[in-house]
């Protein structure tokens, strides 16, 4: 193996960079793809970006004959939570079981507490003080919860400009109207806005919290397994 290859793909595993090593069997010729390096006119395109959604490694077929193994690097998907509410108390054992890391964001340490949260990783802090150290990508979702402005704008405008995966905010139509307003004072682009879940969840009919954490995971495998492909770093799914 070209050991320059190995140090690169180890450098995006590391950094949670998507990353495909493709082995052509017969000749051993490799190369290292990531999603901004797929071309519509490259004869594997389909079939690598099936991979970086699906995150399996394989042997595939080649056009002319041959094989190829399609060793497949993608960071775990996790979800950020903006809000230690009732909402994430239940999602937060359900995500784990689908298989998502789970982070939990509030700085308000009523609700912020180890007995709250005993399984999650719980920060009780602000957002704007701990969401670089999380740096933020493309295969994170974020979803903010709290109904309060001064904790939810800025982690949504980081997940926008980020890329990630899913956006979700709690609060009715009229409350996503006020916070249209504010974020496009901030910066964030019409267009960028209209990524954000809201109301967030699958339109199930949920009532309780519990209910409101199924129809948001719900949403963010949908998104995760079914949106649009994942362009790396820098570019919303």
């Amino acid at each position: 193996m070209d050991l320059q290859l190995l140090a690169r793909f180890n450098a995006a595993r590391s950094g949670r960079k998507p990353a495909i090593l493709v082995t052509e069997i017969g000749s051993g010729a490799q190369r290292l793809v990531a999603p901004s390096d797929i071309a519509d006119a490259d004869p594997l395109a389909a079939e690598l970006r099936a991979r970086l959604r699906s995150g399996k490694s394989g042997l595939i077929a080649l056009e002319g004959g041959g094989q190829a193994f399609l060793t497949v690097s993608v960071p775990p998907p996790r979800i950020v939570l903006i809000g230690a509410v009732h909402i994430s108390q239940a999602l937060v054992p359900m995500a784990r079981i689908a298989g998502f890391d789970v982070t939990v964001i509030d700085p308000r340490t009523a609700f912020a507490t180890s007995e709250r949260f005993p399984d999650g990783t719980l920060l009780a802090e602000w957002p704007s003080d701990v969401l670089e150290q999380l740096s933020l990508d493309p295969y994170t979702a974020l979803a903010a919860l709290t109904h309060d402005p001064k904790i939810d704008d800025v982690p949504l405008t980081a997940a926008l400009s980020a890329g990630c995966f899913y956006v979700g905010a709690l609060g009715s139509r009229k409350t996503h109207g006020k916070r249209r307003e504010r974020l496009q004072e901030a910066g964030v682009t019409p267009a960028a806005f209209e990524a954000i879940d809201a109301p967030i969840g699958a339109d199930i009919g949920a009532a309780s919290p519990a209910e409101i954490a199924v129809a948001v995971l719900a949403n963010i495998i949908a998104a995760l397994r079914k949106g649009p492909e994942l362009k790396g770093e820098g570019g919303r799914p």
